[in-house]
């Protein structure tokens, strides 16, 4: 929790291994993430405030599409890919371009791409940003789904609101500290 400028999305990016750290140590799941980047990257998933979609193709295509990145068969990436498109309710758009989506929908379909390697610990930077309350309300239902299933969620917010929804444990990033 914090406000613009804070931090916290350079600490998503550091715990994430996409920027080293100036100095200090972290670790994601016991692994270092400088010096064992590689591992750190198998256990997360990030999904940042913009969705990381291809526009032109489906929703489902872009599932599988990241099926096919994490070196899935044809077969399971298609399997998981109307998985999570049931379980965060895109069903019936899942033949459309993700560039018919709502801001909504899309970041419903971002969330399901960084699922579908099946992280440990998911990594969410301001997720509700522009969403519309009835949007918000259902992210908010699909990150406590998943926690309840086991998954370690480290979430990035400006909303007292949200975190209080959503957090077990509350850091409060200010100034960079």
């Amino acid at each position: 929790l914090g406000p613009n400028g804070a931090g916290k999305t350079t600490t998503i990016r550091i715990l994430s291994t996409l920027l080293r750290p100036d100095s200090g140590r972290a670790s994601v799941g016991g692994f270092d993430v400088v010096r064992q980047a590689d591992q750190v990257r198998r256990l997360i998933a990030l999904t940042g405030q913009y969705a990381a979609l291809d526009e032109h193709l489906t929703g489902a295509e872009n599932l599988e599409l990241f099926g096919k990145l994490l070196e899935l068969g044809k077969r399971e990436a298609r399997r998981r890919a109307a998985g999570l498109l049931a379980d965060f309710g895109l069903e019936e758009a899942a033949d459309r371009p993700a560039k018919t989506y709502s801001g909504g929908m899309r970041r419903r379909l971002d969330l399901a791409a960084g699922l579908v390697g099946r992280p440990s610990v998911l990594f969410l930077d301001e997720p509700t940003t522009g969403l519309d309350p009835e949007s918000r309300l259902a992210l908010w239902q699909a990150v406590r789904r998943l926690v309840t299933e086991g998954m370690t969620v480290v979430l990035t917010t400006q909303y007292m609101e949200e975190a209080d929804q959503l957090a077990d444990d509350l850091v409060v990033v200010a100034g960079g500290a």
